[in-house]
């Protein structure tokens, strides 16, 4: 079934079943500053994520982290121009995730900014459209 939000063509998936046994946990950890072009990566990552299908991607503003430079990221009062972390979690089918993870990495090299990307194996309890 498909119909238009936001402009976009929206498809709601039937897999939902499927998705409890051999559902994959995308894992993409940048900073706030991070852009493709004018465009903050994370938006960037959300709308290919869509255009690619996906299921559905969620973005987490992080309070505190640190990466592979060990420089701390963190949004105590006076640090508040600091790049905060940025997590985005999407969930869906490794079928369906392994070929946006190649997709996502060159986002990110474009982009030109370190960041993690990691892949993990969970069971979907739940996954539905809702009613309202």
């Amino acid at each position: 079934m498909a119909m238009k939000y936001d402009g976009h063509e929206v498809r709601w998936h039937r897999r939902a079943l499927a998705l409890k046994s051999k559902s994959i946990l995308l894992r993409v950890s940048i900073g706030e500053l991070d852009k493709v072009g004018s465009t903050p990566l994370y938006e960037a990552i959300i709308r290919e994520s869509r255009k690619a299908g996906l299921d559905g991607a969620t973005i987490l503003r992080g309070v505190e982290s640190y990466g592979a430079s060990q420089k701390l990221h963190s949004a105590k009062v006076l640090r508040l121009s600091e790049n905060l972390p940025i997590v985005i979690e999407i969930v869906d089918s490794e079928q369906q995730i392994r070929p946006f993870v190649e997709k996502l990495d060159g986002m990110m090299e474009r982009a030109g900014c370190g960041g993690l990307i990691a892949l993990e194996k969970v069971e979907a309890i739940r996954h539905v459209n809702g009613s309202r």
